[in-house]
Protein backbone atom coordinates (compact mmCIF):
# COMPACT_ATOMS: atom_id res chain seq x y z
CA UNK A 1 0.00 0.00 0.00
CA UNK A 2 1.41 3.37 -1.05
CA UNK A 3 0.51 6.93 -0.08
CA UNK A 4 -0.23 7.80 -3.69
CA UNK A 5 -2.85 5.02 -3.80
CA UNK A 6 -4.52 6.49 -0.73
CA UNK A 7 -4.36 9.96 -2.31
CA UNK A 8 -6.06 8.69 -5.49
CA UNK A 9 -8.64 6.79 -3.44
CA UNK A 10 -9.56 9.92 -1.44
CA UNK A 11 -9.69 12.01 -4.63
CA UNK A 12 -12.12 9.61 -6.33
CA UNK A 13 -14.24 9.35 -3.17
CA UNK A 14 -14.53 13.14 -2.87
CA UNK A 15 -15.01 13.84 -6.58
CA UNK A 16 -17.29 10.78 -7.10
CA UNK A 17 -15.78 10.57 -10.55
CA UNK A 18 -12.58 9.00 -11.89
CA UNK A 19 -12.07 11.65 -14.59
CA UNK A 20 -12.33 14.61 -12.19
CA UNK A 21 -10.13 12.79 -9.66
CA UNK A 22 -7.48 12.26 -12.36
CA UNK A 23 -7.51 15.99 -13.18
CA UNK A 24 -7.18 16.80 -9.49
CA UNK A 25 -4.11 14.62 -8.96
CA UNK A 26 -2.66 15.45 -12.39
CA UNK A 27 -2.34 11.97 -13.89
CA UNK A 28 -4.36 10.06 -16.50
CA UNK A 29 -7.69 8.45 -15.68
CA UNK A 30 -6.25 5.07 -16.58
CA UNK A 31 -3.44 5.65 -14.08
CA UNK A 32 -5.90 6.43 -11.30
CA UNK A 33 -8.04 3.41 -12.16
CA UNK A 34 -5.02 1.10 -12.20
CA UNK A 35 -3.80 2.26 -8.79
CA UNK A 36 -7.27 1.96 -7.26
CA UNK A 37 -7.57 -1.59 -8.64
CA UNK A 38 -4.18 -2.43 -7.17
CA UNK A 39 -5.25 -1.03 -3.78
CA UNK A 40 -8.46 -3.05 -3.89
CA UNK A 41 -6.49 -6.24 -4.59
CA UNK A 42 -4.20 -5.54 -1.65
CA UNK A 43 -7.18 -4.91 0.66
CA UNK A 44 -9.21 -7.80 -0.72
CA UNK A 45 -12.34 -5.72 -1.26
CA UNK A 46 -13.85 -3.37 -3.81
CA UNK A 47 -13.88 0.24 -2.66
CA UNK A 48 -16.19 1.69 -5.32
CA UNK A 49 -19.44 0.63 -6.96
CA UNK A 50 -18.77 1.28 -10.64
CA UNK A 51 -22.20 0.28 -11.95
CA UNK A 52 -23.57 3.83 -11.91
CA UNK A 53 -22.39 7.05 -13.64
CA UNK A 54 -20.81 8.22 -10.36
CA UNK A 55 -18.14 6.41 -8.36
CA UNK A 56 -19.98 5.47 -5.18
CA UNK A 57 -18.20 4.12 -2.14
CA UNK A 58 -18.98 0.58 -1.09
CA UNK A 59 -19.33 -0.35 2.57
CA UNK A 60 -15.64 -1.27 2.58
CA UNK A 61 -14.79 2.02 0.89
CA UNK A 62 -16.69 4.01 3.49
CA UNK A 63 -14.85 2.15 6.24
CA UNK A 64 -11.49 2.90 4.62
CA UNK A 65 -12.03 6.58 3.77
CA UNK A 66 -11.41 8.23 7.14
CA UNK A 67 -8.37 6.06 7.78
CA UNK A 68 -6.96 7.02 4.39
CA UNK A 69 -7.48 10.69 5.15
CA UNK A 70 -5.80 10.29 8.54
CA UNK A 71 -2.81 8.54 6.95
CA UNK A 72 -2.38 11.36 4.41
CA UNK A 73 -2.67 13.98 7.17
CA UNK A 74 -0.05 12.16 9.24
CA UNK A 75 2.32 12.02 6.28
CA UNK A 76 1.83 15.75 5.69
CA UNK A 77 2.55 16.43 9.36
CA UNK A 78 5.80 14.49 9.11
CA UNK A 79 6.83 16.57 6.11
CA UNK A 80 5.95 19.82 7.90
CA UNK A 81 7.92 18.85 11.02
CA UNK A 82 10.99 17.98 8.98
CA UNK A 83 10.59 21.17 6.95
CA UNK A 84 10.51 23.30 10.09
CA UNK A 85 13.66 21.65 11.41
CA UNK A 86 15.33 22.22 8.03
CA UNK A 87 14.34 25.90 8.14
CA UNK A 88 16.02 26.14 11.54
CA UNK A 89 19.15 24.45 10.27
CA UNK A 90 19.46 26.82 7.31
CA UNK A 91 17.74 30.11 6.73
CA UNK A 92 18.03 33.84 7.18
CA UNK A 93 16.64 36.40 9.60
CA UNK A 94 16.80 40.17 9.32
CA UNK A 95 16.70 41.93 12.69
CA UNK A 96 16.12 45.67 12.93
CA UNK A 97 17.26 47.97 15.71
CA UNK A 98 16.50 51.63 16.21
CA UNK A 99 19.55 53.83 15.63
CA UNK A 100 21.55 54.75 18.70
CA UNK A 101 19.96 52.13 20.95
CA UNK A 102 22.23 49.54 22.54
CA UNK A 103 20.14 46.95 24.35
CA UNK A 104 22.29 44.15 25.76
CA UNK A 105 19.52 41.52 26.18
CA UNK A 106 18.78 41.65 22.45
CA UNK A 107 22.44 40.97 21.68
CA UNK A 108 22.39 38.15 24.25
CA UNK A 109 19.35 36.62 22.52
CA UNK A 110 20.99 36.85 19.10
CA UNK A 111 24.19 35.24 20.40
CA UNK A 112 22.35 32.37 22.11
CA UNK A 113 20.22 31.77 19.02
CA UNK A 114 23.31 31.76 16.79
CA UNK A 115 25.05 29.21 19.01
CA UNK A 116 22.02 26.92 18.86
CA UNK A 117 21.34 27.44 15.14
CA UNK A 118 24.61 28.41 13.41
CA UNK A 119 23.17 27.67 9.98
CA UNK A 120 20.70 30.56 10.20
CA UNK A 121 22.25 33.75 8.83
CA UNK A 122 21.42 36.83 10.90
CA UNK A 123 21.69 40.32 9.45
CA UNK A 124 21.29 43.46 11.57
CA UNK A 125 19.75 46.65 10.20
CA UNK A 126 19.75 50.02 11.96
CA UNK A 127 17.14 52.61 11.06
CA UNK A 128 14.59 54.91 12.63
CA UNK A 129 11.52 53.33 14.19
CA UNK A 130 9.03 54.32 11.49
CA UNK A 131 11.08 52.77 8.70
CA UNK A 132 11.70 49.62 10.74
CA UNK A 133 7.95 49.21 11.32
CA UNK A 134 7.33 49.57 7.59
CA UNK A 135 10.08 47.03 6.95
CA UNK A 136 8.38 44.53 9.24
CA UNK A 137 5.02 45.13 7.56
CA UNK A 138 6.59 44.65 4.13
CA UNK A 139 8.37 41.44 5.21
CA UNK A 140 11.85 42.92 4.67
CA UNK A 141 12.55 42.81 8.43
CA UNK A 142 11.60 39.79 10.54
CA UNK A 143 11.97 41.29 14.02
CA UNK A 144 12.67 44.88 15.08
CA UNK A 145 13.48 46.71 18.29
CA UNK A 146 11.79 50.10 18.06
CA UNK A 147 10.91 53.12 20.12
CA UNK A 148 7.21 53.88 19.93
CA UNK A 149 4.45 55.94 21.46
CA UNK A 150 1.90 53.14 20.93
CA UNK A 151 1.94 49.78 22.67
CA UNK A 152 1.46 47.82 19.44
CA UNK A 153 1.81 49.31 15.94
CA UNK A 154 -1.21 48.49 13.76
CA UNK A 155 -1.07 45.09 12.14
CA UNK A 156 1.91 43.81 14.14
CA UNK A 157 2.57 41.80 17.28
CA UNK A 158 4.69 43.40 19.97
CA UNK A 159 6.53 42.73 23.20
CA UNK A 160 7.08 45.84 25.35
CA UNK A 161 10.60 45.90 26.76
CA UNK A 162 10.72 49.27 28.50
CA UNK A 163 7.94 51.69 29.44
CA UNK A 164 9.04 54.96 31.01
CA UNK A 165 8.46 58.69 31.03
CA UNK A 166 10.11 61.41 29.01
CA UNK A 167 12.45 63.73 30.90
CA UNK A 168 14.26 66.95 30.16
CA UNK A 169 17.97 66.90 30.97
CA UNK A 170 20.04 70.01 31.69
CA UNK A 171 23.58 70.72 32.93
CA UNK A 172 24.44 72.34 36.26
CA UNK A 173 23.91 76.06 36.11
CA UNK A 174 21.00 75.90 33.69
CA UNK A 175 18.00 78.02 34.81
CA UNK A 176 15.88 74.86 35.08
CA UNK A 177 18.49 72.78 36.94
CA UNK A 178 17.14 73.53 40.43
CA UNK A 179 13.57 72.51 39.59
CA UNK A 180 12.45 68.90 40.27
CA UNK A 181 9.95 68.95 37.41
CA UNK A 182 8.94 71.07 34.46
CA UNK A 183 6.08 71.46 31.98
CA UNK A 184 6.17 71.58 28.21
CA UNK A 185 5.51 75.33 28.36
CA UNK A 186 8.53 75.75 30.63
CA UNK A 187 10.63 74.05 27.98
CA UNK A 188 9.18 76.25 25.25
CA UNK A 189 11.47 79.07 26.29
CA UNK A 190 14.64 77.09 25.58
CA UNK A 191 16.21 75.43 22.55
CA UNK A 192 15.72 71.65 22.45
CA UNK A 193 18.02 68.83 21.36
CA UNK A 194 16.22 65.57 20.66
CA UNK A 195 16.01 62.60 18.34
CA UNK A 196 14.89 63.11 14.73
CA UNK A 197 11.38 62.51 13.36
CA UNK A 198 10.53 58.85 12.90
CA UNK A 199 11.85 57.82 16.33
CA UNK A 200 9.60 56.84 19.21
CA UNK A 201 10.81 59.54 21.62
CA UNK A 202 10.40 62.27 19.03
CA UNK A 203 6.93 61.07 18.08
CA UNK A 204 5.84 61.11 21.70
CA UNK A 205 7.34 64.57 22.30
CA UNK A 206 5.78 66.01 19.13
CA UNK A 207 2.36 64.55 19.95
CA UNK A 208 2.46 65.95 23.50
CA UNK A 209 3.42 69.42 22.25
CA UNK A 210 0.77 69.39 19.53
CA UNK A 211 -1.91 68.44 22.06
CA UNK A 212 -1.17 71.69 23.93
CA UNK A 213 -0.58 73.76 20.79
CA UNK A 214 3.07 74.27 21.77
CA UNK A 215 5.74 74.75 19.12
CA UNK A 216 9.08 73.80 20.69
CA UNK A 217 12.35 75.24 19.41
CA UNK A 218 14.08 72.15 17.98
CA UNK A 219 17.57 73.56 17.64
CA UNK A 220 19.53 70.30 17.32
CA UNK A 221 18.80 66.69 16.43
CA UNK A 222 20.85 63.53 16.90
CA UNK A 223 20.07 59.82 16.57
CA UNK A 224 22.31 58.68 19.44
CA UNK A 225 21.59 59.38 23.10
CA UNK A 226 25.31 60.02 23.72
CA UNK A 227 25.32 62.84 21.18
CA UNK A 228 22.17 64.39 22.63
CA UNK A 229 23.65 64.27 26.13
CA UNK A 230 26.98 65.76 25.01
CA UNK A 231 25.25 68.65 23.28
CA UNK A 232 23.07 69.34 26.32
CA UNK A 233 26.03 69.07 28.71
CA UNK A 234 27.75 71.84 26.73
CA UNK A 235 24.76 74.11 27.33
CA UNK A 236 23.60 74.20 23.72
CA UNK A 237 20.06 72.96 24.39
CA UNK A 238 17.76 71.06 26.75
CA UNK A 239 17.90 67.33 26.04
CA UNK A 240 14.73 65.27 25.66
CA UNK A 241 15.43 61.68 26.66
CA UNK A 242 13.75 58.75 28.36
CA UNK A 243 14.27 58.31 32.09
CA UNK A 244 16.71 55.39 31.75
CA UNK A 245 18.67 57.17 29.02
CA UNK A 246 19.11 60.29 31.15
CA UNK A 247 20.21 58.17 34.13
CA UNK A 248 23.35 57.20 32.21
CA UNK A 249 24.48 60.84 32.21
CA UNK A 250 23.67 61.82 35.79
CA UNK A 251 27.30 62.87 36.28
CA UNK A 252 26.79 65.67 33.73
CA UNK A 253 23.06 66.26 33.53
CA UNK A 254 20.09 66.66 35.85
CA UNK A 255 16.93 64.87 34.74
CA UNK A 256 13.67 66.78 35.20
CA UNK A 257 10.32 65.03 35.00
CA UNK A 258 8.03 66.57 32.38
CA UNK A 259 4.89 66.52 34.47
CA UNK A 260 2.36 67.05 31.67
CA UNK A 261 3.64 64.18 29.50
CA UNK A 262 2.21 61.16 31.25
CA UNK A 263 2.05 58.81 28.24
CA UNK A 264 5.16 56.63 28.49
CA UNK A 265 7.84 56.17 25.89
CA UNK A 266 8.02 52.51 24.91
CA UNK A 267 10.81 50.31 23.66
CA UNK A 268 9.33 47.24 22.03
CA UNK A 269 10.09 44.24 19.88
CA UNK A 270 7.69 44.03 16.92
CA UNK A 271 7.13 41.31 14.34
CA UNK A 272 4.58 40.33 11.74
CA UNK A 273 2.93 37.08 10.73
CA UNK A 274 2.96 34.36 9.60
CA UNK A 275 5.89 33.38 11.77
CA UNK A 276 8.68 31.28 10.28
CA UNK A 277 10.11 28.50 12.48
CA UNK A 278 13.37 30.46 12.80
CA UNK A 279 11.53 33.61 13.91
CA UNK A 280 9.47 31.69 16.47
CA UNK A 281 12.68 30.28 17.89
CA UNK A 282 14.37 33.70 18.00
CA UNK A 283 11.31 35.16 19.73
CA UNK A 284 11.58 32.47 22.40
CA UNK A 285 15.24 33.37 22.99
CA UNK A 286 14.33 37.09 23.09
CA UNK A 287 11.55 36.61 25.63
CA UNK A 288 13.90 34.68 27.90
CA UNK A 289 16.68 37.25 27.53
CA UNK A 290 14.46 40.19 28.43
CA UNK A 291 12.78 38.29 31.26
CA UNK A 292 16.08 37.56 32.98
CA UNK A 293 17.40 40.13 35.44
CA UNK A 294 20.42 42.11 34.28
CA UNK A 295 23.55 40.38 35.55
CA UNK A 296 25.62 43.56 35.56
Amino acid sequence: MELRQLEYFVAVAEEENFTRAAERVHISQSGVSAQIRRLERELGAELFDRSARTATLTVAGKAALEHARAALAAAAAVGQAVGEVTDLIRGRLTVGMVIGCTVTPLFDALAAFHRAHPGVEISLREDNSDRLVEGVRAGAVDLALIGTAAATPDGLDALTIISERLVAAVPAGHPLATRPRVTLRDLGAYPIVCMPPGTGLRTLFDQACAAQNIQPIIALQASAADAIADLAARGLAVAILSDSMAAQYRDRLTALTIEDVEIPALLALVWGSPHSPALRELLAYSRRAFAEPDSD
